[in-house]
């Protein structure tokens, strides 16, 4: 969760709200990312979204079957759909995501027993100085009068 904090950072300094990702695959980072939806002018430029991009290029396999996903945030319906897609088993999640969050907040796609893919989540890893992050970056975006 570490690693995903430090990527969070790097979203911080580019202005960009900081969630961070990385996957593991064999206990090797394969891939490493953090949101860039104002970089990229890309509504899905979300840390997972690109970090799942990445991981899927780093093994010439959409099916991300043996990887371990941490994200600063808990994943939105559109980062869980595309978790649940790339068959990502695991996810930890730092911060919860009272407006979006989609693995227990709000809705529970990723342990959905509707859905042919379920992942186990392990949530709330560092979570207060994952959620602190955000916290401390809408203060200072309020403050700047920024969106």
């Amino acid at each position: 969760m570490r690693l995903a904090m430090e990527e969070a950072e790097l979203a911080r300094r580019e202005e960009e709200v900081p969630v961070g990702a990385i996957i593991l695959c064999a206990d090797r980072v394969i891939a490493a990312a953090h949101n860039q939806r104002e970089q990229l002018q890309d509504p899905t430029a979300h840390a997972e979204m690109i970090a799942i991009t990445q991981a899927a290029a780093s093994l010439g396999s959409w099916r991300l079957e043996n990887c371990t996903l941490y994200v600063t945030l808990e994943p939105c319906p559109m980062c869980a759909g595309a978790i649940l897609q790339a068959r990502i088993p695991t996810v930890v999640y730092g911060a919860t995501d009272a407006k979006a969050g989609a693995a227990d907040s709000l809705y529970h796609l990723l342990t959905d027993k509707r859905l042919n893919h379920r992942c186990q989540v392990i949530p709330h890893v560092l979570a207060e100085p994952c959620g602190q992050m955000l916290s401390d970056f809408f203060v200072q975006q309020r403050r700047a009068g920024k969106k």
